[in-house]
């Protein structure tokens, strides 16, 4: 048996091939598992529960699946589907997470969170996350006609991919869109755990660090754009971060 984490599955109608695969690993391997959690970023864009997509509705139907085959599936906001609300969650099955969590991982403190709240040193970033996270922001995005929050989502990924190409050009996408170390060591101290997973830098990998005189394991989970990326967790305490191939 297996506890299950992934994120940054960013499902689009444009790529139906890592839909596919995304329902195939929840028809397959999920369903033989103690937990998912998903840790954000699970859609490419999400402007409401009445958002009309085709992957919206048949991964709630899915996670609904697993929920009643006793697969326990949690999912965390990202910084795309931050609108994912109580209605999907209800039809989905899935129990909605705060950003960071602490969760017991086989008798072991683990904190989860999606990634951005790390990367404290893109200001600019963190504060569009501040007002995008707003409940007073989210209600008066709500109330909007779906068309226009549909437009904004749209407006939305083409100042991010803007964003991006400057920074590339500049030379500094690495650093400004990574996590701080600082406060990286320093969620590990208040939170008092060992363990840390997140996702949102795109960067998989298992991190080996001494904080506080603790070793201590950052994992990052790997996106979803040209495969999948999983990491299992074993009662033995053992890890496994790896990619699933599409085809």
């Amino acid at each position: 048996m297996t506890t299950l984490f992934i994120s940054d599955l960013h499902l689009d109608p444009a790529r139906p091939e890592i839909t596919a695969l995304f329902l195939a690993f929840l028809d397959g391997e999920a369903r033989g598992a103690d937990a998912l959690y998903v840790l954000g970023d699970l859609f490419e864009s999400w402007v409401g529960d009445d958002d009309p997509s085709e992957a919206g509705t048949a991964v709630a139907t899915r996670f609904a699946a697993l929920a009643d085959a006793g697969v326990p599936v949690a999912f965390m906001h990202g910084n795309r589907d931050f609108l994912v609300g109580h209605d999907l969650a209800a039809r989905a099955g899935m129990r909605l997470l705060p950003d960071p969590a602490v969760i017991d991982l086989y008798g072991r403190p683990v904190l989860l969170t999606h990634g951005d709240l790390l990367c404290s040193g893109d200001v600019e970033y963190q504060a569009v996350r501040a007002q995008v996270r707003n409940p007073a922001w989210q209600a008066h995005m709500l109330a909007q006609p779906l068309p226009a929050r549909l437009a904004f989502a749209q407006q939305a990924r083409d100042a991010s991919q803007a964003r991006a190409a400057t920074l590339r050009t500049a030379g500094t996408m690495e650093s400004i869109t990574d996590v701080a170390p600082a406060t990286v060591e320093e969620w590990f101290v208040r939170y008092g755990v060992d363990m840390m997973i997140h996702g949102h830098t795109h960067r998989p990998a298992v991190h080996a660090l001494q904080v506080a005189g603790r070793d201590c394991r950052r994992i990052v989970l790997g996106d979803w754009f040209e495969q999948g990326s999983v990491l299992r967790a074993y009662p033995d305490g053992r890890l496994e971060l790896s990619a699933l191939p599409t085809g």
